[in-house]
């Protein structure tokens, strides 16, 4: 089967860490070559960010990146994105039309990805699956104010689940959150987002450990929504362990990010300074070591669509503690795989913490068990395989070709 993905602002091809490259960009990625193993073509379109970018390179597992030329040549913010969604939809009908390759089927990741793929599906007769990865309605509840969604995000997320052919959820909770929406039950399928069972597994080297310390991990983007204040301040109620927190710009450039900064004057005012150390962004191939010298690893999301790095750590036989929202709440299996507090609680995740650590036969519980969920429920084989029974589906019901004046 040919598969086109759309992801307009994550390239499977960027570099992890940065402010609108995290999660997505890792969906893609293990995705698409997980579909070609499995014996299928697939192209990834996304955005042209930089002159020098070839129009397509093919990536290391075998799928196409193609570089669509949409707005300038240059890095923008995903927010900012949405003026270009139509020329983007244009030019996928033009190479579509004109080229040797069509897709027999468009999955498009995120909802400014959705616009141009629908109207490029509707264009040329191809069915688009579409995988939202978050929703506006929960990132305003969330952010409020700070939220900087173009306006109309809501009402285009809402007229996308009732155009597309197909709406993949990633777990039960966005599943409710899209019914609230106005998105019909009957056009959604469940497909949680997957792990690499080869990079993630519990054998292999780890990261160095500096003390006798239990080692606390917390992995992701440095942005307020990860949660990462709220276990800085719990680790005051965790005295003999210290937190690492992986990710944001590279060790060199922690001193000048604002919120690095923020995270350690608050270890100060905390009096735990000397126990929370940054380490800033780490090679995707080498997450593995860190995970694997942790003995807890803690993900405090105010709210998370689906969550990798709980997998992840799943994946290398490490216990989880994770707040109970979004995604995180399908993965960890609460009192079997970790545990799940309330989000923003400092009290709640510092005592749950502490008791996972002074309780060794605990937490080679969960990891056993955290490592068996995750091989049985999450390859990404597994998620590939499902998707191409919902692209067959849809594949076989012909929609008709909209005229092009």
């Amino acid at each position: 089967m040919r598969i086109a993905m759309i992801s307009e602002h994550a390239s499977p091809l960027a570099v992890l860490g940065g402010e609108d490259a995290g999660g997505q960009n890792t969906h893609v990625a293990e995705l698409s070559a997980a579909l070609v193993a499995a014996g299928h073509e697939v192209r990834v379109y996304t955005r042209r960010d930089a002159v020098d970018l070839p129009v397509t390179v093919r990536a290391p597992d075998g799928y196409d990146v193609v570089h669509v030329p949409a707005g300038p040549a240059e890095p923008l913010a995903k927010d900012a994105l949405l003026p270009y969604m139509q020329p983007f939809g244009r030019w996928l009908v033009d190479r579509w039309r004109g080229g040797d390759w069509v897709p027999e089927v468009i999955h498009a990741h995120f909802w400014m990805s959705g616009l141009a793929a629908l109207s490029a599906g509707r264009d040329t007769g191809v069915p688009v699956v579409q995988t939202y990865h978050a929703l506006g309605a929960v990132k305003r509840r969330h952010q409020g104010v700070q939220d900087t969604s173009p306006a109309r995000r809501i009402g285009y997320e809402l007229q996308l689940g009732r155009s597309v052919d197909r709406v993949i959820a990633q777990c039960q909770d966005e599943v409710g959150e899209l019914v609230r929406l106005g998105v019909p039950r009957s056009r959604m399928t469940v497909i949680p987002s997957g792990v690499n069972l080869g990079t993630f597994a519990p054998l292999g080297p780890a990261a160095e450990v500096e003390s006798d310390r239990a080692r606390v991990l917390t992995v992701g983007r440095l942005v307020e929504r990860k949660g990462f204040q709220t276990v800085v301040r719990a680790m005051a109620l965790v005295p003999d362990a210290e937190c690492v927190v992986v990710g944001g710009p590279p060790a060199g450039l922690l001193e000048t990010d604002p919120y690095a900064r923020r995270l350690r004057a608050l270890a100060g005012s905390c009096g735990v300074a000397d126990r929370v150390r940054l380490v800033g962004a780490v090679p995707r191939e080498e997450m593995g070591r860190w995970y694997r010298s942790a003995d807890v690893l803690v993900a405090a999301p105010w709210y998370e669509p689906f969550g990798l790095t709980p997998l992840e750590a799943m994946a290398c036989g490490v216990p989880v503690v994770g707040t109970a929202v979004g995604g995180i709440k399908d993965t960890v299996v609460d009192g079997v795989t970790g545990d799940l507090v309330p989000a923003r609680d400092p009290q709640a995740l510092g005592t749950a913490i502490q008791r996972l650590l002074g309780d060794r036969i605990r937490r080679f519980s969960y990891a056993t068990a955290a490592l068996d969920r995750a091989r049985r429920r999450y390859s990404w084989a597994v998620a590939a395989q499902r998707l191409l029974e919902v692209y067959g589906e849809v594949a076989a019901v012909r929609r008709p070709t909209r005229v092009v004046a």
